[in-house]
This record gives C-alpha cells, structure tokens and sequence, in this order.
C-alpha cells in the first residue's frame, strides 16, 4: 500500500477547496472534529462537558440584558 504524502495531501485539500468552496470549509473542519470528538467520547466512554460561548454567560447578579455589537452597515467597493 502506498505512503500518503504531503503532496496527496495538498491534492485532497484543493480538491475539496474545488468542491465545497471557502465558504463552507471551515463549517465542515467543524463538523468533522465536532463529529470525531463525539465518536471517540462514546468509545472511550469519557463524558465531555459542552463548551458554552462566553458572551452566553451572564455574571451573577445581573439584571441587565447583554449589549449587542453594532450590525455592520453595508460593504462599498472602491474602484480602482
């Protein structure tokens, strides 16, 4: 069987960038290590606590609602 080297690599990689765009890339690297954390969990038996984003934990004793950042207004294109 051959060895996989950088170049299959880099191959497999263009291919996929070909495929799925540089759009949804990066969502599915998530997936995937998502999806293999989960599996290796479940074999190991080992219980993950889920990673909760920061900015959804509140301090104690807050009665504030969270502030929200500033939504982007519309991109303009300089002509060059």
């Amino acid at each position: 069987m051959p060895n996989i080297g950088p170049m299959e690599i880099g191959l497999v990689l263009m291919i996929a960038l070909i495929v799925f765009g540089p759009k949804k890339l990066p969502d599915l690297g998530r997936s995937l290590g998502k999806g293999i954390r989960e599996f290796k969990g479940s074999v190991t038996g080992e219980d993950e606590p889920e990673v909760s984003h920061p900015a959804a934990i509140e301090p104690a004793g807050s009665d504030a609602e969270p502030t929200r950042a500033p939504e982007a207004g519309p991109v303009t294109k300089i002509p060059a």
